[in-house]
Formats: C-alpha cells, sequence, structure tokens
C-alpha cells in the first residue's frame, strides 16, 4: 500500500484543508484516493468523502483494537493509489500520558510516514528545533516531510526553508501562503458539514488548486511509496449482504442530519434492512418502512424548515407512539422532542420524547463516553451485565422539562448523556439518547436493531393476522 498520515503540530494548524485538497488535486488527476480519519468524527469525512469520490473510514484507538484498526485500513485501502489518514489535533497529543492513542501512535502502527503540516504565523528560524524536536520525539515514526501553512511571503518562506535545510533533512514538499477562500466557515464542532454547503464541490475545487500550486505533488506521491505496513496486517473479506433484505428502515439524510458511520450504514444493509432516504425538510410523509433511524447533525440551524414540516412531524409521533421501531442519535433525539430553542427561538418538534431540547453557547457533553447497559434496553447486547460499551458525544444541547420516571438504556460511566447519570430513553419502541455509538466489537448496535425491527414487525404481522381472524 502506498500511504501517508498527515498531522500537525498542534490543532487548527490547516490540516483538514491540506489534506482535503491534496485528496481532491490527486483525484482530478485520475488516481484513486482512499481517506481515512482519525477519531470520532463525522464532519471532516464528510469533506473528504466529497473530495475523493469514496467514502471515509473512521480510525480509532477508543472503539478499535490494534489488529481492528490495522485491518480497517488494509481493507480499504489495498485497492487505492494512495490512502490518506488525516490525524486529529496534534502529532502527539492523546488521552494517554504515553501516547498509545496519538496521531504518531496511528503512524507506528500502520507503518505510514507521516507529513506534519505546521502553522508558520509568528515563526522564522524557530522553525528548525520545532521540526527536530518532533522528528527526534520519538524512534518509531517517520516523519518524511514538512508542509508550511499560512506562509506570509516569499521571504518568509525561504527563510524558514533555509533553517529547516540547515538544521534537518526533512524535505519541505510545500508551502501554502495565506488564502482567505481556502476557509471553510466552522461552527460548534468544527467545519460546516459538507451536507448543509450549497457550494461544496466549488469551495474542493478551489482549495485544491491552491494546494496542487503549493505542494509539489510527485514528491507528496514518492512518500508514499515508501508505506512499511506490516505483511501481518491482513484485510477483511468483502463486505457483502449476508441476506437478502426483508426489512426497510428509513434514515434521515439532508442539511439537518448527516452523521452516520459508513461501516454502520453497511452494517445495517448487511444484517437485512434496505434503506430508504427520508428528507425530514421537504418529505410530507413518513415513508411505508418498517423502522427509523436518525441521526446526529446540526437541527438547530435548520430548525424552522423542521417546524414547518408539521405533516412529517405528525406522521412520525404516530408511527412511534404506534410502535414502530426507532433508534435516534443526538440530533435525533432533540427532533424528537417536544420543541427545540436556539439563539431565543423555540419551535415545535415532533413531540414524541417528553422533553425539550435547548442549545447553549458552550458544550454541554463532548469527548468519550463510556456506558453500562440496564434492563431495560429495547434490543440488549445478551453479554454480560456490566460490561462498559464505549461511545462518544458532542452536543450543545441538553433535554429539558423531563419526567422524573423516565426508562433509560445506558447507565452513564463517563461523559454526561442526559444528566450524567442516564441515557437513551426508552419509550415505545424507540431507543433515544445523546451517545453516538459504532457498530464495532462488542457493540454490533446495528446487528440488534435490525433484528428488533425484524421482531416486530414478524410479531405486529401476527397480530393483525389474529385480529382478521
Amino acid at each position: 500500500m502506498n500511504s501517508v498520515l498527515i498531522s500537525a503540530t498542534h490543532k487548527s494548524s490547516g490540516k483538514t484543508t491540506v489534506t482535503l485538497g491534496l485528496s481532491a488535486a490527486l483525484a482530478r488527476r485520475g488516481a484513486h484516493v482512499q481517506t481515512f480519519k482519525k477519531g470520532p468524527d463525522y464532519i471532516d469525512p464528510m469533506w473528504l468523502s466529497r473530495a475523493s469520490g469514496h467514502a471515509c473510514r473512521n480510525l480509532d484507538f477508543q472503539f478499535m483494537t490494534a489488529d481492528q484498526i490495522a485491518c480497517e485500513f488494509v481493507t480499504y485501502g489495498k485497492d487505492a493509489d494512495l490512502a490518506i489518514v488525516e490525524g486529529n489535533k496534534g502529532l502527539f497529543d492523546g488521552v494517554d500520558l504515553e501516547g498509545s492513542d496519538s496521531n504518531a501512535a496511528l503512524g507506528a502502527l500502520l507503518g505510514t510516514p507521516i507529513v506534519l503540516v505546521i502553522d508558520t504565523r509568528g515563526i522564522t528560524r524557530g522553525i528548525a528545533p520545532l521540526v527536530k524536536g518532533y522528528c527526534d520525539f520519538a524512534e518509531d515514526i517517520r516523519i518524511a516531510g514538512v508542509i508550511l501553512n499560512q506562509v506570509g511571503g516569499p521571504r518568509h518562506e525561504g527563510k524558514m526553508r533555509a533553517a529547516i535545510e540547515r538544521y534537518t533533512d526533512i524535505p519541505v514538499i510545500g508551502a501554502i501562503s495565506r488564502h482567505p477562500e481556502m476557509e471553510i466557515v466552522e461552527r460548534h464542532l468544527g467545519l460546516i458539514p459538507a451536507n448543509e454547503s450549497d457550494h461544496v464541490d466549488q469551495k474542493i475545487e478551489t482549495i485544491a488548486d491552491i494546494i496542487e500550486d503549493g505542494v509539489d505533488l510527485g514528491i507528496f506521491g514518492a512518500l508514499a511509496c515508501t508505506t512499511r505496513t506490516s505483511n501481518s496486517i491482513h484485510s477483511s473479506p468483502s463486505i457483502r449482504p449476508n441476506r437478502i433484505a426483508d426489512i426497510r428502515i428509513a434514515i434521515a439524510r439532508d442539511e439537518a442530519f448527516g452523521f452516520y458511520y459508513p461501516g454502520d450504514l453497511e452494517a445495517l444493509e448487511n444484517a437485512g434492512a434496505e434503506l430508504v432516504t427520508l428528507d425530514t425538510l421537504r418529505d410530507p410523509h413518513l415513508p411505508d418502512v418498517d423502522g427509523l433511524f436518525i441521526g446526529g447533525g446540526f437541527p438547530e440551524t435548520q430548525v424552522a424548515g423542521l417546524g414547518a414540516n408539521s405533516t412529517l412531524r405528525a406522521d412520525i409521533k404516530t408511527s412511534l407512539e404506534g410502535g414502530l421501531p426507532a433508534y435516534a442519535e443526538c440530533a435525533g433525539l432533540m427532533y424528537l422532542s417536544r420543541s427545540l430553542t436556539w439563539n431565543g427561538d423555540t419551535f415545535d418538534m415532533v413531540g414524541f420524547i417528553p422533553g425539550d431540547a435547548v442549545m447553549h453557547e458552550k458544550p454541554v457533553g463532548r469527548g468519550y463516553v463510556e456506558l453500562i447497559e440496564t434492563r431495560d434496553a429495547p434490543w440488549p447486547f445478551g453479554h454480560p451485565d456490566g460490561s462498559r460499551t464505549p461511545a462518544h458525544e458532542f452536543h450543545y444541547a441538553s433535554l429539558e422539562n423531563l419526567p422524573d420516571n423516565l426508562t433509560c438504556a445506558y447507565k452513564v460511566i463517563r461523559g454526561t448523556g442526559l444528566d450524567g447519570q442516564r441515557d437513551g430513553i426508552v419509550l415505545c419502541n424507540t431507543l433515544a439518547g445523546f451517545a453516538h455509538h459504532r457498530n464495532i466489537g462488542a457493540d454490533g448496535w446495528a446487528r440488534r436493531f435490525v433484528e428488533f425491527v425484524r421482531q416486530t414487525k414478524h410479531s405486529q404481522n401476527r397480530n393483525a393476522a389474529r385480529a382478521i381472524s
């Protein structure tokens, strides 16, 4: 495999736009580029998927074992001309003091050369000890090149190149000057999602043009050829549905909802579900389905449109009250609540969950969480009580005015959830919470949800047959 891990010295150094531009520039030259994103992120992968033309995959030490990460990397990168991994935060940053979950650890695991993106504002000769220090800090990684970002001009660039060449043997493979047109507007959690922007492709083309002008793509490609992925890493068998689809699940995908892991959607289909796209802003009615999945997103930015679509909201409420199985994560939970308040304005939502979603200026819950499933979970794990499930949450919203007698599927061990103690409201056949799950390892939520939908459908059909007879 040919691969590169793009990291940075610190957060907000511009590595996402650089990775985005590189992926798009190489893809439009005809290369098959497979992108990966380290960590629990939906937004950057949406942009990277659009730029490369292939679904970006997440690699996450908190959810996956080292073997699972390596297997995912090889499975989806082996047929590509180039696999590009975008790190998160800085090269050596992570939860573990020893760095076992850092970008550097990922690079060492995968054997990928690392390209370091450096925000050069306010630095000249000092860039040399910075680069040298990063190269010398860990012995099991290989920083193969640097890209200078936010360069002030030719004189600024010349001083930095001279310092790096004088004191290190690391090549400078590119220099990007300050281009306001490269900026992608940010919101609470990072970039504006690609599903909300009206000019995604145009923005990507602009960024690709700038990156192609400032980075030597030939040298970049040559670095990728030096990947040292271990021969002991094997790919997974081809993912193919193991049964014919016998249930239909509506999935909300529009400007309000778009946070889904590709592997989770594939797992739903693999378990026998046909996924039917639902546009919560424009579809007047819920389609004929056996289940409903509403993932994360930014419903607050589309709150007027969501509130205006009263016929769909009424359809969903009636269906859920009638026992339609549903799973809602974060934004989905907010949509199913009575109302959503943002910037002082309140709009009616579905009204199924007995609470009111309120947006705040600062995060309410953010980061990795650990949950223990209760006996009230509608589609249980089936593993011993007390097993912890990893998940993550990113929400500026709280759910207020909840009744005291809530039934919840999870006890929160680490994180916030609904109130620091509980998450996953269980009502009728619906599970709705703030935590985002991944269909990896012991969790396997997709298969369990599909089976629950299937069992519910069969049970309802039997009851209907009895009523007729």
